[in-house]
């Protein structure tokens, strides 16, 4: 706990806005990855293929979609920041894994890796001034 504090008692001695920008960027980037997932879900079921002998693949199916949908909302209002980036890591790693796994798409490598640089960065970071946490935080 204590080292939660440090961290976020540093965030706030350094905040940038270009950060918060880039924190509502990712937000908005899964949001909308969420609502491709949503509305393509041929695309995601064939993502998908290398690992449905594996089980759990189909709970995996219902993980994705909603984990983006509202973990970019929350990431992008700066709400429950560090729990929401959690929720995304499996996410983000097993879309690494199943471009080695599967069929290679290098575009989708890069994004799925930019993704999982910049979330983990933020879970050490954490939301900054301009985020609901802090506002609530000062509200108490």
């Amino acid at each position: 706990m204590d080292t939660i504090k440090s961290l976020n008692k540093w965030a706030n001695a350094h905040t940038y806005l270009p950060l918060d920008m880039v924190r509502v960027g990712l937000g908005v980037f899964l949001f909308f990855k969420g609502i491709n997932f949503m509305s393509n879900t041929e695309m995601l079921i064939q993502l998908f293929e290398p690992v449905q002998n594996f089980a759990g693949s189909m709970l995996m199916l219902h993980y994705v979609a909603p984990v983006h949908l509202i973990g970019g909302v929350l990431i992008a209002f700066g709400l429950l920041t560090r729990w929401a980036i959690i929720a995304q890591l499996p996410v983000l790693i097993g879309a690494i894994l199943i471009n080695f796994v599967g069929e290679m798409h290098i575009g989708n490598l890069l994004l799925a890796i930019s993704a999982l640089l910049v979330c983990g960065f933020f879970l050490v970071y954490g939301s900054d001034k301009n985020s609901v946490d802090y506002y609530l935080k000062m509200q108490q």
